[in-house]
C-alpha cells in the first residue's frame, strides 16, 4: 500500500502541477488541508461561477475526452464505459498516463479543481487486462462471508489505482428477485440480509472510518483506497419477469424491507456515491422520483455523497430516450441526481441545464446542493492535495497476493449440490491418481467464459481474453504427472465408452452477458451443454461443473451425473475450482439464491407460499479433508 513516506513525493507533485498549470495564487481557505472539510467546501463554491458549477455535474466519456476539453467545461468527472480502455492491453503506465493528461487539463482552470475518474471495477479492476478477476457477486453471496468481501475490495482498490483511477462503480447492492434478469449475477443474493452483510466490502474499496463518524458522511481512507458507489438505487432486482430496466410493482413498505435494506448498511458506513436505477417503481422512473431520491436518500436516510446517473440515465426518463431532453435534464437533476454520467453529447447537457438554471426553472439552490456534495467527496478522497497517480503501486496491479485471495474466493464460492448416485457413495473428491480423465464441455478451456460478463468488454469475451487459470489447466496442474487428462468439447456417446476414462468432469453453462442481452425467460443450459451431460453422463461417472450467472434448468440432468457443483463465474482463478473437486479443501458454500425446478415457478424466493424449489437457498453440501494430507 502507498505509505504516508510518499505524502512529501506526492505534495511536491501537485505544487509543481498546480504552478505549471495555473501559476502560483494567493492563499484559499479551499486550498488549505488544515481547514474543515466543510469549510473548504462552502469557501470553494462562494467562488465558482454557473458554468463551473454545472462542468462539476458533468460525467463524460474518456473517448469524448481531452485536457482542452476539461479545461475549456471545467468538467468533474470522466469515465470508461465497459470496454473503454486507453490501449488493448493497456499497462498500468498506459492507464496512468492517460488520467494524469485528463487531470492536469483539470488543473489548469481557474480554481484548479480536479475530476475524479470512474470506472467499472465490479468484480476486481475488470476492463484492465492483466488485473485479478475475481468471482461475480453471486459467488461471494455463496461464501456467506463479508471479511473475505471486504479484503476483495481492498485488493480491487489497490489495482483500481494502480491505473490511476480514483472511483469505481460498485458495489451493486441490487436484492435480485428473479434469475430471468440479465444482472442477476451483479446481485450477492435474493435475501436482503445476506447482500445487507456483503456491503463489508465498502470499507475494503473505500477504508473503514473512524468509529466516531458521523452516519451518512463519505470515508475514504487515503490514496490506497477509492470512492464506492452503491447502486442502482432501488428496486432494480425487482422488475417484472426480470426484465432489465424494467417496472418494479411493490408497495413502499416492501421496497424498503427488500431493495432498500442494503443501502441502511452502505450509508453507514460512508459509501460515497449512489447510483440511480435505470427501473421504474411504479410505473415512474427511478432518475425522476423526487421522492425516493431527495426525500428518502437524501434527507430521511441523511446520505451526504452524491448522487450519479447512470449512463444516459436521464435521457431514459422519457420514451424513446432523448424524447424530449430539456424535460429529462429538468426531471433528472430536480429529482435530486447530483452528477450526470452524459456520458458522450456532453455539450448538450451542459447548454441545456446552463439555460434552465439562468432562466430560472431549476434553483441555484438544487445545483449548489449537488456540487456540494461532489465538492465533499473530492476533499474528502484528498484529491485536492494528491490529484496525479501514484505510480508505485503498481507492483500490486494483478499481483500473486490478489490471485491467491481471488482462488480463496473461488473454493469458499462452489455449491455443492450433489455428491454420489447414491447414499455412501459420494464422487467427490476426485481421484488425482486416475489412470486416464475424460474433461468436456464448452467451458473448461474458456477464461471468458469463466469471468462472464463486464470482462475486458461490457458484454464479456469468449477464450483468453486477459491473465489467468482456466479450468482445464488447473486440472492438469492438480493431477498426477502419470495422469492422463483427454479434452474433447462435445464427444459423441459412442467415444465415452471405449477409452477407458476413469471418470469425467463436464463444465458447461452460459456465454458471457451483461445487462439486458442476459434477460432470459427460459434458463436451460446454452451451447449444447445438455447434450454434452447426456452424451457422457450415461456412460461415465461424471462430475458436472456449472459456469453460470444464476440457477439454470437442471432437473433433466441430475438423475444422470454422479456429482453437481454450481460454480457461479469464478474468474481468472481456475484453481480454486480444483482446490477443491480433488479435496485438498472441503466443500462449504451455500446456495445465495433459490434454485428453481421449471422457469414456469418465477419469481419464486424464500418465504414465498408457492416456494417449492429444487434446492432452496441456503442448502449446500459440504466436505471435509485431512489437513495433514494437503498438498
Amino acid at each position: 500500500m502507498a505509505s504516508r513516506m510518499n505524502s512529501g513525493w506526492y505534495l511536491l507533485l501537485s505544487v509543481v502541477v498546480l504552478c505549471k498549470c495555473a501559476g502560483a495564487i494567493g492563499y484559499a481557505k479551499y486550498k488549505d488541508p488544515s481547514q474543515p472539510i466543510i469549510a473548504r467546501v462552502e469557501d470553494l463554491l462562494a467562488r465558482m461561477t454557473v458554468e463551473e458549477k454545472i462542468g462539476q455535474m458533468t460525467q463524460i466519456e474518456r473517448s469524448d475526452a481531452t485536457a482542452d476539453v476539461m479545461k475549456k467545461y471545467y468538467i468533474g468527472s470522466v469515465l470508461s464505459g465497459g470496454g473503454s480502455v486507453p490501449a488493448p492491453k493497456a499497462s498500468p503506465a498506459t492507464w496512468i498516463n492517460m488520467v494524469d493528461d485528463l487531470q492536469k487539463g483539470a488543473m489548469s482552470t481557474r480554481l484548479q479543481i480536479p475530476m475524479m475518474y470512474g470506472i467499472d471495477a465490479v468484480h476486481g479492476h475488470n476492463n484492465a487486462y492483466g488485473a485479478t478477476m475475481f468471482p461475480h457477486n453471486i459467488g461471494l453471496g455463496a461464501t456467506r462471508d463479508p471479511d473475505l468481501a471486504r479484503r476483495i475490495g481492498a485488493a480491487t482498490a489497490l489495482e483500481v489505482r494502480a491505473t490511476g483511477i480514483q472511483y469505481t462503480f460498485a458495489p451493486c447492492v441490487a436484492v435480485c428477485r428473479d434469475p430471468r434478469w440479465g444482472r442477476c449475477y451483479e446481485s450477492y443474493s435474493e435475501d436482503p440480509k445476506i447482500v445487507k452483510a456483503m456491503t463489508q466490502i465498502i470499507f475494503g474499496l473505500q477504508g473503514q472510518p473512524p468509529a466516531n463518524s458521523t452516519k451518512g458522511v463519505p470515508f475514504i481512507a487515503g490514496q490506497s483506497n477509492v470512492a464506492a458507489c452503491a447502486k442502482h438505487f432501488v428496486g432494480d432486482g425487482g422488475t417484472t419477469n426480470g426484465i432489465d430496466e424494467n417496472n418494479t410493482v411493490i408497495d413502499y413498505k416492501g421496497l424498503v424491507n427488500i431493495h432498500m435494506t442494503p443501502y441502511f448498511d452502505a450509508i453507514a458506513k460512508g459509501v460515497s456515491t449512489i447510483m440511480v436505477s435505470y427501473s421504474s417503481w411504479n410505473g415512474m422512473k427511478m432518475h425522476a422520483n423526487r421522492f425516493l431520491v431527495s426525500e428518502v436518500l437524501k434527507k430521511q436516510l441523511g446520505f451526504k455523497g452524491f448522487v450519479i446517473s447512470d449512463w444516459q440515465g436521464i435521457d431514459r426518463i422519457t420514451s424513446p430516450p432523448g424524447a424530449n431532453y430539456s424535460l429529462s435534464v429538468f426531471d433528472g437533476v430536480g429529482a435530486g441526481i447530483d452528477m450526470v454520467m452524459v456520458p458522450e453529447n456532453f455539450t448538450n447537457f451542459i447548454t441545456e441545464l446552463t439555460s434552465q438554471v439562468k432562466g430560472g426553472l431549476i434553483s441555484m439552490t438544487r445545483i449548489n446542493d449537488a456540487v456540494r456534495r461532489i465538492l465533499t467527496v473530492k476533499f474528502t478522497m484528498g484529491l485536492f492535495e494528491y490529484p496525479m497517480a501514484d505510480p508505485s503501486l503498481a507492483n500490486h496491479f494483478g499481483s500473486k497476493e490478489h490471485r491467491e485471495l481471488a482462488r480463496e474466493a473461488v473454493r469458499k464460492s462452489l455449491v455443492l449440490l450433489k455428491n454420489g448416485k447414491s447414499a455412501g457413495k459420494p464422487l467427490l473428491p476426485l481421484d488425482k491418481n486416475a489412470p486416464k480423465i475424460l474433461v468436456a464441455g464448452t467451458h473448461p478451456n474458456n477464461l471468458g467464459y469463466q469471468c462472464g460478463g463486464w470482462t475486458i468488454e461490457w458484454q464479456g469475451l469468449s477464450g483468453n481474453s486477459t491473465i489467468g487459470t482456466t479450468i482445464l489447466q488447473a486440472i492438469k496442474f492438480a493431477v498426477s504427472p502419470s495422469t492422463e487428462v483427454i479434452y474433447q468439447q462435445n464427444p459423441d456417446a459412442n467415444y465415452v465408452k471405449g477409452q477407458g476414462f476413469s471418470y469425467a468432469i463436464v463444465v458447461v453453462g452460459e456465454a458471457p452477458y451483461a445487462e439486458m442481452n442476459g434477460d432470459n425467460l427460459n434458463l436451460t443450459i446454452p451451447l449444447g451443454g445438455g447434450d454434452t451431460i447426456k452424451n457422457v453422463c450415461s456412460s461415465l461417472k461424471c462430475l458436472v461443473i456449472l459456469i453460470s450467472g444464476r440457477p439454470l434448468v437442471i432437473e433433466p440432468y441430475l438423475p444422470l451425473v454422479d456429482a453437481f457443483v454450481a460454480a457461479w463465474l469464478p474468474g481468472t482463478e481456475g484453481q480454486g475450482v480444483t482446490d477443491v473437486i480433488f479435496g485438498d479443501y472441503g466443500f462449504q458454500g451455500k446456495l445465495p439464491r433459490t434454485w428453481f425446478k421449471s422457469v414456469d415457478q418465477l419469481p419464486m424466493n424464500v418465504g414465498d407460499k408457492h416456494y417449492d424449489p429444487s434446492f432452496p437457498l441456503g442448502f449446500g453440501l459440504t466436505t471435509t479433508v485431512d489437513e495433514n494430507l494437503r498438498v
